[in-house]
């Protein structure tokens, strides 16, 4: 049991690590187009979320699955939320130019 707690925080640690370099090297310009890709992959999160929360596996598991589902939900919305106001900060003004 100790063996396999101690891996499975070796390889969270080791993910944590490889994960912070390669956010790291991602320039400026390609941050909006992966916020959106990895918002529409959060969204496969909602659907484990609703899976955990529609089993009868016991009241403990039918209250952790209603809180993943509103956790998974608010992180998908607030994500989009944010990648579309950096959207919006690319778009042209309609005031610039006359029109």
């Amino acid at each position: 049991m100790v063996e396999i707690l101690l891996i499975s925080l070796t390889i969270f640690m080791l993910a944590t690590f490889v994960g912070f370099e390669v956010i790291t090297k991602v320039p400026p310009t390609l941050h909006t187009p992966l916020m959106s890709g990895s918002n529409a992959i959060s969204g496969i999160t909602v659907v484990g979320a609703l899976v955990v929360a529609g089993r009868s596996g016991g009241t403990l598991a039918i209250i952790l699955g209603t809180a993943a589902v509103v956790l998974a939900t608010i992180n998908v919305v607030g994500g989009f939320v944010v990648t579309d106001r950096m959207l919006r900060m690319f778009r042209r003004s309609d005031r610039a130019g006359g029109r």
